[in-house]
């Protein structure tokens, strides 16, 4: 009877056009639908450099797979090394007599290795045959032919080897030669200075200079075209007419170029700054930081073994693997990731005070935040559950209710959530800790000073359960506490009330405080979006009027309904005359606002109290996505689709969970130099560029992270996210909605 009191009420106030409740579009099959099919994931297997004093210049891998790196005291082979578990560069004594050899440069020829020395070009493979004496003091250049021949050069002269001699000598370009190369499509070797462009064809006797310019410092053929590297862009060269191809191509992440490689068909690029592969829309993929690389000064590309990439560093080589798997395959690495190392007492966390990436160095850290990303973990776990009827899902479901559970049982205040707990005697090494109290029990300690971000976090995973989960005791558990938190703010006057008797500083839902923030602060939006899906959550489980009263009072009568409608275009900075509290929460957009608002959305407009106001809550969800679209975050959009909507951005959403780095370790990265991306002046939004970056490419970034971040600058390799929250939750969401489908084909990490 109430509820049709307060729909009545509702059109009384005129927030509706017509007394009818129309139907709402739910969730069905017309929605678009990913395929999850395998695709390709890259990631990173890194060697470190040893010694301190060797450079290094070139690598390459042989048919069977083996790696050398040629240093300017020795050759080098890998040691070790597998994705997050970093191998060496050591001294290659496979061959003993290659070591007392003078090696001066190294290539692959019909895929074994060559090498130059003071005295000959030679080779172990084909029985060690290959042995022809340069007769060249310094040589320290060379390149293959196609049928055993070579062009030799000590920077300042060549000669051409062939059948065994030298065929040429006394050839010259004038300047200084810097790098060689071989097009065997025109049979010529092309020869390159820092200032020119030359050809040899063997037979004649000079070198033809085909190109000028300034700069140059690599070069490589690529199917019809030279590309030559310079230190701002590259420059392309037509084989056959040799004449330059359109201008300079500098719009690049970095324009030093120190090294260019065609593999595969694809460009790749070294340079001072990262290595960078062109792809067919002309953008790139970046591979910058240690995420990546051990060093950003590249001295070398060249093909690896399989489908990999060895990128040669002034510290290191790293391995770019490109890994067949399906948005499945990668959800079942995270979930590993999740249990080996991300646990504590129960709650999601991350590792931190890591030694340079060791993920075997760190430890579990508190978080202010720790009922809030394991709210968020524990929800992506029931919509596995309720996918695949994992055992393991619903233990690890249990598991981290237990912890939920236990944050409102270790303090003394009745119905008031812990931020966090942890056993007793580590205050001081805790974070924040004046936050954190002693409890009844010597043996604990508590979290105070909870805020609103944790209490929406709490009812949307507890709903989640309630709704999905048949276990009877989970269902039962999550309903006790979505109603013993909530009556705790009803009967405290919408506030969550501290031990010392007074609200924290954010969880503050009532009008006083939500209506005494000016129409554009995002707070008030928020906050009365926030509490009306949770007194909705609350009802629908409980059944108990006071909750839907609560709702019915702060919609009509203090405007919370109009407050959550408002535009997202309409909020901005607070007025000169707004209070200044006000104003420090509008100095800038705030993207903790925007999880709170998407984690409040499944109870807001789930648990509606009818088709009416469902229709209401799914017109305001899709104006925040549509001002939320251009960061492409993946869990937005994914939770957009849960209106019914067909326009999602599901292939953006795709992308999102595709282009996420396999390696979650917080790594300095920079972006901010590039020259391929279009900086925008500062604003509001926080938007740095017209168009936001990979994942891949950027600081890692939990869902209250501004995706336009371009640099991390502090802490390289010292602490390790949880996929839990991250990436977990919006790809088992996902699969809930049905909006991305099962794994088409197994592929194995």
């Amino acid at each position: 009877m109430k509820g049709i009191i307060f729909y009545l009420s509702v059109v009384t106030c005129g927030f509706y056009l017509s007394c009818a409740s129309p139907s709402v579009e739910e969730p069905s099959n017309s929605q678009p639908v990913y395929q999850d099919t395998p695709y390709s994931q890259d990631l990173s297997i890194k060697y470190y450099r040893q010694d301190e004093n060797p450079e290094l210049s070139k690598v390459f891998a042989d048919r069977n797979g083996v790696v050398q790196v040629l240093s300017s005291q020795s050759l080098l082979r890998t040691h070790a090394g597998q994705f997050l578990y970093p191998g060496k560069l050591i001294a290659d004594r496979t061959y003993r007599p290659l070591t007392d050899k003078n090696i001066k440069d190294l290539l692959l020829y019909k895929n074994q290795f060559v090498y130059l020395d003071d005295e000959a070009v030679l080779s172990n493979a084909w029985a060690g045959k290959l042995f022809i004496k340069h007769d060249l003091p310094g040589a320290n250049i060379f390149a293959a032919g196609d049928r055993f021949n070579f062009l030799v050069s000590n920077g300042k002269s060549l000669r051409y080897l062939a059948e065994d001699r030298v065929a040429q000598k006394g050839l010259t370009t004038g300047e200084q030669i810097i790098g060689i190369r071989y097009d065997a499509g025109t049979k010529k070797f092309w020869v390159l200075g820092p200032s020119s462009l030359s050809v040899f064809i063997p037979g004649q006797e000079k070198l033809k200079k085909v190109a000028q310019g300034s700069g140059f410092t690599s070069l490589a053929v690529a199917g019809k075209k030279v590309i030559i590297g310079t230190m701002n862009g590259y420059l392309e060269i037509d084989t056959s007419s040799e004449k330059q191809v359109g201008g300079i191509h500098n719009q690049l992440p970095w324009p030093e170029i120190t090294a260019v490689e065609e593999i595969e068909g694809a460009l790749w690029f070294g340079s001072t700054k990262g290595a960078f592969m062109l792809k067919e829309n002309n953008k790139f993929n970046y591979y910058n930081g240690e995420r990546w690389l051990p060093g950003n000064h590249v001295k070398h590309i060249s093909k690896g073994s399989g489908r990999s990439v060895l990128i040669l560093t002034e510290a290191g080589l790293g391995k770019i693997v490109f890994k067949e798997m399906t948005l499945h395959d990668k959800a079942m690495y995270y979930e590993k990731q999740v249990r080996d190392r991300h646990i504590r007492n129960g709650f999601n966390a991350s590792l931190s005070a890591m030694e340079k990436g060791n993920i075997d160095s760190g430890r579990l850290r508190d978080s202010d935040n720790d009922g809030l990303w394991t709210s968020m973990y524990l929800a992506g776990q029931v919509f596995r559950y309720a996918v695949t009827q994992s055992e393991e899902a619903l233990q690890n479901c249990r598991e981290s209710l237990d912890a939920m559970e236990r944050l409102y049982s270790i303090n003394p205040v009745p119905g008031f959530p812990s931020r966090s707990f942890e056993r007793s005697g580590y205050i001081e090494r805790l974070s924040d800790p004046e936050r954190w109290q002693h409890t009844n029990d010597p043996e604990w300690d508590w979290k105070a000073t909870t805020s609103s971000d944790e209490a929406i976090g709490h009812i949307f995973a507890f709903g989640v359960i309630a709704d999905l989960i048949e276990d009877e005791d989970l269902k039962s558990r999550a309903i006790v506490l979505i109603d013993t938190l909530m009556n705790h703010v009803v009967s405290n006057d919408m506030y969550l009330v501290d031990y010392d008797g007074e609200p924290t500083t954010w969880g503050r839902w009532h009008p006083d405080y939500v209506n005494a923030r000016p129409i554009m602060v995002g707070d008030r939006k928020l906050n009365s979006s926030n509490i009306v899906g949770m007194l909705q959550t609350a009802y629908h489980f409980t059944k108990k009027e006071k909750y839907m009263e609560k709702a019915r009072e702060l919609m009509i009568d203090f405007g919370y309904l109009e407050n959550l409608r408002r535009p997202m275009k309409e909020i901005g900075q607070a007025p000169e005359d707004a209070d200044a509290w006000s104003k420090m929460l509008s100095r800038d957009w705030n993207h903790s606002d925007d999880e709170m608002y998407y984690v409040g959305y499944w109870g807001l407009y789930k648990y509606a109290f009818n088709d009416s106001l469902k229709n209401i809550y799914k017109e305001a969800i899709i104006d925040h996505w549509l001002y939320e679209r251009p960061e492409k975050e993946g869990l937005w959009n994914i939770m957009t689709a849960m209106t019914g909507t067909n326009e999602f951005d599901l292939n953006e959403a795709v992308w999102y969970l595709k282009e996420h780095p396999m390696d979650l370790i917080d790594w300095v990265i920079t972006n901010s130099h590039r020259k391929d991306i279009e900086l925008l002046d500062p604003n509001f939004r926080g938007q740095t560029t017209r168009e936001v970056l990979p994942p891949d490419e950027t600081p890692v970034h939990r869902h209250n992270g501004n995706m336009f971040r371009l640099d991390r600058n502090g802490g390289n390799g010292t602490s390790e996210h949880s996929a839990g929250d991250i990436w977990l939750l919006p790809y088992w969401m996902g699969r809930y909605l049905e909006v991305i489908g099962p794994p088409m084909e197994a592929a194995e990490l």
